[in-house]
């Protein structure tokens, strides 16, 4: 029987993250009393907040030093020297006792199913706090410790330890319960479904929904916290959703809102004043093949067949790049047509219009998974008929031009791979 079963400790909201260090930047974690990551593992480490529990995994020398509590919520740049500013995610810490170092850290932590990019599970937790008790001890006495807000700021270690003869993690089933995901590494996105986490965002069933994990990419990408996005399509809100959860501030509009947070409004458009907003994103018709709304002046009611349905994006286009800030990325998602055995190639066709404003930061292959034409009778007719089913969208992410001049530089010099024919 677990002795902590009937505890307030393990009652009560308890929260833990793992931070990684390497053996050259390991010193300035504890000289700062700092913990801090990269872009990379960013959506995790702002979550953190004043009281959480943390542990560092030293990866060079494979040791887990721990345990610390966060004396501040995560933030950007809290001390922006540190590093010389390549970790700029940061919360500061401070030691829960004597600190103690556990072998074969990369092990523990793989049994526990603890990731640096997702929270530590409440069972992984207590478990981890139950390894790192001292042995003067008691499991209740140590727990009461560790509720306790006054802890020395002073670093004190101890020998190092193995976790094998401390207790048995055999078995455990700690899978985090929030998993979050990582960014995409490359320009080929796959979302099987259109949510993400454990909180709606949009509505599934809306005709051409977003997927959700999209905008977070976006997001994460090519924005802070407390940063200011935009949708002037925005459909059934996910961009809103996604925003108000990963603490971004969003105003979303469409011209036909079905949510009371949706302002309505036509994107041709847009109330805002200009090199106000950090983030703009639009997933628009791509022709008049979905019925999106009843609205007599929606764009999605415009064959892409004709030039009146580009000229109407680009007053879009035009809004999107006025509102935008210098230096900021414009995420257009929209998908080529084919209707009556005649192909047309909406995403060439609105790249064009796009680059006569922005830069091109790349452009993203999305599969397509929720159309109603991915089922197998469909399927068999492609083949029957000799056509193909659209399988993906293009993203087009762009950036408005900070008209900073470029300096000139000598040609790159790049060295090609040679293989023997």
């Amino acid at each position: 029987m677990n002795p902590l079963k009937n505890r307030e400790f393990v009652k009560s909201e308890i929260h833990g993250q793992l931070f990684v260090c390497t053996e050259s930047t390991k010193k300035e974690c504890f000289e700062r009393l700092l913990f801090a990551t990269n872009k990379v593992y960013s959506p995790a480490t702002m979550k953190v907040k004043k009281g959480y529990f943390l542990f560092l995994f030293d990866l060079d020398a494979d040791l887990l030093y721990g345990v610390f509590k966060a004396t501040s919520d995560a933030g950007l740049n809290l001390q922006p020297e540190a590093w010389n500013g390549k970790y700029p995610y940061q919360v500061k810490v401070k030691p829960v006792g004597k600190i103690i170092l556990l072998e074969k850290a990369k092990k523990l932590l793989k049994k526990l199913g603890i990731k640096r990019h997702s929270p530590i599970s409440k069972k992984a937790l207590i478990k981890l706090l139950e390894l790192y008790r001292p042995e003067n001890l008691s499991i209740e006495n140590w727990f009461d410790f560790l509720s306790k807000d006054e802890h020395s700021i002073s670093l004190e270690f101890s020998a190092k330890k193995s976790w094998e003869f401390l207790g048995d993690v055999k078995g455990i089933d700690a899978k985090p319960e929030e998993e979050l995901p990582m960014l995409e590494a490359t320009t080929l996105w796959d979302f099987p479904r259109q949510n993400y986490g454990k909180s709606k965002k949009g509505n599934n069933k809306y005709p051409g929904v977003t997927p959700a994990l999209l905008i977070w990419n976006l997001v994460w990408r090519y924005t802070e916290v407390g940063d200011l996005v935009v949708d002037p399509m925005c459909g059934s809100g996910t961009t809103l959703d996604v925003c108000k959860e990963e603490g971004r501030r969003a105003i979303c509009y469409d011209i036909a809102p079905v949510r009371p947070d949706i302002k309505q409004n036509d994107a041709r458009k847009i109330p805002l004043a200009s090199d106000s907003v950090d983030m703009v994103f639009v997933d628009s018709p791509y022709g008049d093949n979905i019925r999106y709304n009843e609205h007599p002046a929606s764009i999605g009611k415009i064959s892409s067949e004709t030039e009146l349905f580009y000229d109407e994006l680009e007053k879009v286009i035009s809004e999107c790049h006025r509102i935008l800030k210098k230096g900021k990325v414009l995420g257009w998602l929209i998908g080529d047509q084919w209707v009556k055995k005649k192909f047309t190639p909406v995403g060439f066709k609105l790249y064009q219009r796009l680059t006569k404003y922005f830069e091109t930061v790349d452009i993203i292959c999305v599969t397509r998974r929720g159309q109603s034409s991915n089922t197998g009778v469909w399927y068999n007719r492609a083949r029957r008929f000799n056509f193909y089913l659209r399988g993906y969208k293009y993203l087009f992410i762009m950036r408005k031009p900070d008209g900073k001049k470029v300096k000139s530089k000598s040609p790159r010099k790049i060295e090609w791979q040679r293989y023997d024919r």
